[in-house]
């Protein structure tokens, strides 16, 4: 079969309408980490009988035990709905394993600094020969985690990139106890019996987790733990990144307190940076939890319309 693509092997596994939307998911295998076996979804949503090239992309990262179903339901409804009838290409990626992605041989192995280094620059490069316009990125808790590593480690291409929003995403919460050396020995030992953190039995969502993540959270998180990898400190770079950015909190998150995520926020060296936070105080309908800023009734009222005007501010 042809590929779509004259970086790498690209697919197109299927080319649907559903309802007034296009369909067409792409199953990307870019050959640039040391597994070669990684193979990537991407979701490309538009209007039916249009042209997806004539919008602004706009690309959707899903966060931890998830997947595209989180931004586009079987009935079409969804941010990523949404901002397709509003008539922006919108690229929704699903992770390693996630959804329509299949699992890698080192699947267990999988962590952020493989999805910042490896996958997302390869996302983006495939976009940008789709569409060759920058993209507005979207990301909701681990996915703008993973993104803001891909910019703080310089993996990502800025000319492709028009701007930055990250929901329900930080860093910086504080768990003391893996502070301790023997705590972090004993967590190692254990986590390292697992292959995978399961979504259906934790109650967390409808994916599993490679235990990779939950070993590299630790790492983080430990004595002298930074954001980043051996090579490079994420966090730090993040200073020298000068992409408009907004970010998005919920007073009712319990998981990514608001502090938190302005943190991450304040950390970009962008001098047009926004912090919204969701919540009764500052004139919402309610005090938004982890994933009800932008999955519930709610949302679609408030919030998916903030998205989308941030992105018009952005091109304007």
């Amino acid at each position: 079969m042809q590929s779509s693509s004259k970086l790498f092997p690209v697919a197109l596994v299927s080319a649907e309408n559903r309802g007034d939307l296009s369909e067409d998911v792409y199953r990307l295998k870019p050959g640039n980490s040391p597994d070669r076996s990684v193979e990537i979804a991407l979701t490309r949503l538009g209007n039916a009988g249009f042209a997806n090239t004539s919008g602004i992309p706009v690309v959707l990262l899903h966060g931890s035990f998830s997947n595209r179903r989180f931004w586009y339901s079987p009935k079409c409804i969804g941010l990523g709905p949404y901002l397709a009838r509003a008539g922006f290409d919108v690229w929704i990626a699903e992770m390693r394993g996630h959804g329509l992605s299949p699992r890698n041989q080192s699947y267990q192995s999988n962590c952020v600094g493989d999805y910042a280094r490896y996958d997302l620059p390869a996302i983006s490069d495939f976009i940008y020969e789709q569409n060759a316009r920058p993209a507005h990125w979207i990301g909701h808790s681990l996915g703008g985690t993973t993104l803001a590593a891909a910019l703080g480690g310089s993996y990502m291409e800025p000319s492709q990139i028009a701007s930055v929003a990250l929901c329900g995403s930080q860093v910086s919460r504080n768990y003391w106890l893996l502070k301790v050396p023997p705590v972090q020995w004993v967590g190692r030992f254990v986590l390292k019996r697992f292959e995978v953190l399961s979504g259906s039995r934790l109650k967390r969502g409808p994916e599993d987790e490679p235990i990779g993540l939950a070993i590299e959270a630790l790492r983080w998180h430990g004595l002298f733990g930074r954001f980043g990898d051996a090579e490079r400190n994420w966090w730090q770079g993040l200073s020298s990144v000068s992409l408009p950015v907004l970010a998005v909190a919920g007073a009712g998150d319990k998981q990514d307190p608001p502090w938190a995520c302005r943190k991450l926020l304040e950390q970009f060296g962008s001098s047009a940076r926004e912090f919204i936070q969701l919540s009764k105080a500052d004139g919402y309908a309610t005090d938004y939890g982890h994933i009800e800023m932008l999955v519930s009734k709610t949302a679609q009222q408030e919030v998916w319309p903030l998205l989308r005007n941030w992105i018009t501010q952005c091109q304007a």
